[in-house]
């Protein structure tokens, strides 16, 4: 199988390629558009603020070729965020994958949402054999309201969309990658797509 992890400069990606490699696979770091639309897998990360990664997505095309993949692709992160319509972080227009926008936190509640928090209303393959309110691993001050879209939801604050599915798209608002044996066969059921 092939799985490529975009590289466009934001990212969590070491620690995404050691997680696929404690489930037995290899994964190649690229923001080459054959290798990408080559690939059986397709991970987009995201770490860090919404409108300078979607400048470096448009710097490099990516912008134009994300949306247009036909293989499973999981945005991790702010990556989900970047797939969704737009972003009020940094006023930014997203790829417009998943139809909701993305907002901040009320001033109410600690930003960013940092540690380990429930995510229930499971659906879709990419939860199968896990459990409900089962703990992932989330930090981040914006979030997408809960949707259509929504197959995961967690509450801070608000009830909000953790995990969204359009399609062959999937994004996580937490980070399978360091939410331990839990999220490790979360990434795995995604590699089974």
């Amino acid at each position: 199988m092939k799985i490529v992890i975009i590289n466009y400069g934001a990212g969590n990606i070491q620690s995404i390629m050691f997680a696929i490699e404690r489930l037995g696979f290899k994964a190649a770091l690229s923001n080459d558009w054959t290798e990408i639309k080559a690939a059986d897998k397709v991970i987009f990360p995201g770490v860090g603020e919404a409108s300078s990664a979607m400048k470096m997505l448009i710097d490099s095309g990516l912008d134009v070729l994300i949306p247009t993949l036909k293989q499973p692709v999981l945005g991790i992160c702010l990556g989900m965020q970047l797939m969704c319509n737009k972003s009020e972080e940094g006023n930014t227009t997203g790829l417009g994958i998943f139809d909701v926008d993305v907002i901040k936190f009320s001033p109410k509640v600690k930003v960013p949402q940092m540690g380990w928090n429930q995510i229930y209303n499971l659906k879709s393959p990419l939860f199968i054999d896990i459990k409900e309110n089962e703990y992932m691993y989330l930090v981040h001050s914006f979030y997408a309201p809960d949707c259509a879209e929504s197959i995961a939801t967690t509450n801070y604050e608000v009830e909000y969309a953790s995990a969204l599915l359009k399609d062959n798209f999937y994004g996580t608002q937490f980070h399978p990658e360091k939410s331990g044996d839990v999220g490790e066969q979360i990434l795995g059921n995604f590699l089974k797509l």
